[in-house]
């Protein structure tokens, strides 16, 4: 059982936090999420890179107060834009670990469509 607050493993708040619910945990392994763009938000590319890194954040922290960084963005792809009223889900997979890196890969769907793939590193941990 996990808890579906994304406040509740993130530092980040409104109007940062880019995540309105968890529905998936798997820590160390995977997470999924939802965002539902409001008609004032403008939901940039570089947003839908922040909240797969905020996703994978919640997906790799293990102990409260770890935190973490994105260390690279190894490949994005980008296929429509979002639009106010849609409802973003996106998932997150660990592919790799070394120590405190992990690569993984996230993605983002509007309606089962595709709008964003991508492979990010993270870094977990105190700096």
């Amino acid at each position: 059982m996990f808890n579906t607050d994304p406040t509740l493993y993130l530092p980040h708040r409104y109007p940062f936090l880019f995540l309105d619910r968890i529905t998936s945990l798997a820590p160390g392994a995977s997470a999924e999420a939802v965002h539902q763009v409001t008609h004032n938000e403008f939901f940039s590319q570089i947003l839908l890179i922040e909240a797969i890194a905020q996703l994978a954040g919640v997906a790799t922290v293990q102990n409260e107060g770890e935190g973490g960084f994105l260390a690279t963005i190894d490949h994005a792809e980008f296929f429509e834009m979002c639009n106010p009223g849609d409802t973003l889900r996106f998932g997150v997979k660990v592919v790799k670990n070394f120590g405190r890196l992990f690569i993984l890969e996230g993605e983002a769907l509007v309606s089962d469509r595709p709008v964003m793939k991508a492979t990010i590193t993270l870094g977990v941990g105190k700096l």
